[in-house]
């Protein structure tokens, strides 16, 4: 095993939720009434922490607005749209090949607290996990806060983990503290932006990526 801690991120990385997602901001927006932003628009700003992507994506400064689009998301996510997102098919088995291996696995993800448990209880998963970071506890991607916390908690070096993401910012808070890296193109940003960060690899499927892992 070549690295004694793995970081996950989880949107795009373990679960396909992009389209959830997409539809839940789009339910948002018009809840609000601001104009309705496109698949591609909301996709880019995926792996953000919620408030800061909302102020991004519909370029606005005003924080009462953006508090309403984070509720209005929220309860899209929850209500409207109550559909479980599904895990990328392998998941299970990366997970299950990781621990045996002895490795340290956690998740560092642009969600909320709540809805990142809320992933857990559906899927299973939690138990595998000896640490995470949400919005709710870390400067929001692609500050490297989420991986330093972290690191400090669980005593690893960066030179002995590596970070897993679907989207440049996963990328970016590596980078910017040494941390190698690795990029999966089956998420939302796409190979050539992943490619400019410089990454170990990029992997095309949980597959591809066990075998990169595992060897």
């Amino acid at each position: 095993m070549r690295y004694k801690l793995v970081i996950f991120d989880w949107d795009g990385t373990l679960m396909d939720s992009a389209d959830k997602i997409i539809n839940c901001m789009q339910i948002a927006a018009k809840h609000c009434d601001v104009p309705v932003p496109s698949a591609d628009a909301v996709s880019h700003i995926i792996g953000i922490s919620l408030k800061p992507a909302i102020k991004q994506l519909f370029n606005i400064d005003d924080d009462a607005l953006a508090e309403r689009l984070v509720l209005a998301y929220k309860e899209a996510f929850v209500s409207h749209d109550a559909t479980p997102c599904p895990l990328f098919n392998g998941v299970d088995d990366l997970l299950s090949a990781l621990q045996a291996e002895g490795a340290t696995l956690a998740v560092a993800t642009g969600k909320a607290r709540r809805g990142l448990d809320r992933a857990w209880l559906q899927t299973g998963t939690g138990h595998f996990f000896s640490a995470s970071r949400c919005a709710d506890d870390a400067q929001s991607k692609p500050s490297p806060d989420m991986l330093l916390q972290i690191l400090d908690e669980l005593n690893i070096s960066a030179h002995d983990a590596v970070m897993i993401g679907d989207t440049t910012y996963d990328m970016q808070m590596a980078k910017s503290i040494g941390m190698r890296r690795i990029g999966v193109s089956y998420g939302v940003h796409a190979q050539v932006h992943l490619e400019a960060l410089a990454p170990e690899t990029i992997v095309h499927s949980i597959g591809e990526l066990q075998q990169f892992l595992i060897r």
